[in-house]
């Protein structure tokens, strides 16, 4: 009788423990779900690039609406940016398939990026992209690590800007080599700097994001670069997500020669109806469907070019300096008369290939640095800058008129 009135007592005070920690746990808030964004948003990239990759830096503003993620993994490349938030929509292409695999491909990685560090000259008897005596076609072309698969280090980094560094080797086709830093700096920059320079007003109805990257190039090797031996350019592409209604915008210097200075055969014979050239500006549709590259020499070239996707009004403008007598080198693949008479702006669409595969797809805005002979210890600086605006049509169709004299109107027919 004993043991069972000791029983008693022992069973109540578990069962008033049970319910006390049952009670806890309903009274304790629950966890807050993390937030998902749809595809195409600037919040699903984020979350992806940050699971794939080891580090990411993001710029961002006070208010946070403004927001550019930045990867040393790839070379210190601006991946992707936003002028709406996380829920905002997402500027540049992004590989998923290939980021995610965590793979490498042999000869080259389009990992994406709304602006990425490469240098030039890619094809030629300079070419930093084939070997010496190899054939000029995609069997041999082959992507200098450094500019592909190597991190670059970082130096500093805050809110608004970021700052990176690389030494790296490198031999032309020539059998040249080059011993060189690169420094490359991305700057965020707010509404009234971009329109101080771009030389127009921002209305409040449209949103905006911008950054400047000031990239350098310093040679650290005994001797001298000379343009007998070859030089090298700084060469700023941004790949950015195609649609149908995607066209791209290079005005010019009208001239009798002006068309014989636009390259358009860099792949072939450009397919009917995709390139439109006018009086002082060319019109290039980029669909991601058909592989074609246009350029333009300094002689005629401006100082700005972009694009614009009528599925989500979004202006892409990047802007630039041009000097017209430099010395640009030639990328085309073969071998060149005129080694130093290239391009200083270019655009790329991809499609497919000969046998079926596909880059992307994506279309690039692509603009260079002079080449210059540097002696040991000089250095070179090229600087470009970025800007993505978004806002209803007709708000769009003034500022477009405003800052490029384009009617988008007339731009939709093509």
């Amino acid at each position: 009788m004993l043991r069972s009135h000791l029983l008693l007592p022992v069973s109540f005070l578990a069962l008033c423990l049970l319910l006390s920690c049952q009670e806890n746990k309903k009274s304790e808030p629950a966890a807050e779900p993390k937030p998902t964004y749809e595809k195409g948003t600037y919040g699903y990239d984020a979350a992806f690039l940050r699971k794939y990759l080891k580090h990411s830096i993001e710029l961002r503003d006070q208010q946070g609406n403004n927001k550019i993620l930045i990867s040393p993994e790839y070379q210190g490349r601006v991946m992707t940016s936003t002028a709406s938030g996380d829920s905002g929509a997402s500027f540049g292409w992004i590989n998923y398939q290939l980021i995610s695999s965590q793979k490498n491909k042999a000869h080259f990685n389009p990992v994406g990026g709304e602006e990425r560090f490469w240098l030039g000259p890619e094809g030629g008897q300079f070419a930093l992209y084939f070997r010496k005596g190899d054939s000029f076609n995609l069997a041999h072309w082959q992507v200098p690590p450094v500019l592909d698969t190597i991190p670059f280090e970082l130096v500093s980094a805050d809110s608004i800007q970021a700052v990176f560094s690389k030494q790296a080797s490198l031999t032309n086709y020539s059998g040249n080599p080059f011993q060189l830093i690169i420094t490359r700096a991305i700057h965020m920059l707010d509404r009234e700097r971009v329109g101080q320079q771009l030389n127009v007003r921002v209305p409040a109805a449209i949103r905006s994001v911008a950054f400047e990257s000031d990239n350098q190039i310093r040679n650290a090797g005994q001797n001298g670069w000379k343009k007998e031996s070859g030089l090298l350019s700084i060469w700023l592409l941004g790949m950015m997500t195609p649609t149908d209604k995607t066209v791209v915008f290079i005005p010019f210097k009208a001239g009798a020669r002006a068309r014989s200075l636009i390259t358009d055969n860099y792949f072939g014979k450009m397919a009917p109806g995709r390139l439109v050239v006018k009086d002082s500006i060319l019109f290039f549709k980029c669909d991601g469907k058909s592989r074609g590259k246009i350029g333009l020499s300094p002689l005629i070239a401006g100082s700005m070019a972009g694009s614009f996707d009528f599925e989500k009004n979004v202006l892409t403008v990047i802007s630039f300096t041009v000097n017209h007598k430099g010395r640009y080198v030639n990328s085309k693949w073969e071998i060149q008369k005129q080694p130093y008479q290239g391009d200083v702006i270019n655009s790329y669409n991809d499609g497919p290939l000969a046998d079926g595969t596909q880059l992307g797809p994506f279309y690039e805005i692509e603009s260079s640095s002079p080449a210059s002979e540097l002696k040991p210890g000089e250095s070179q600086a090229y600087k470009q800058m970025t800007c993505h605006f978004q806002g209803g049509y007709a708000s769009m169709r003034a500022f477009a008129k405003a800052l490029l004299n384009i009617d988008l109107d007339e731009l939709k027919k093509m």
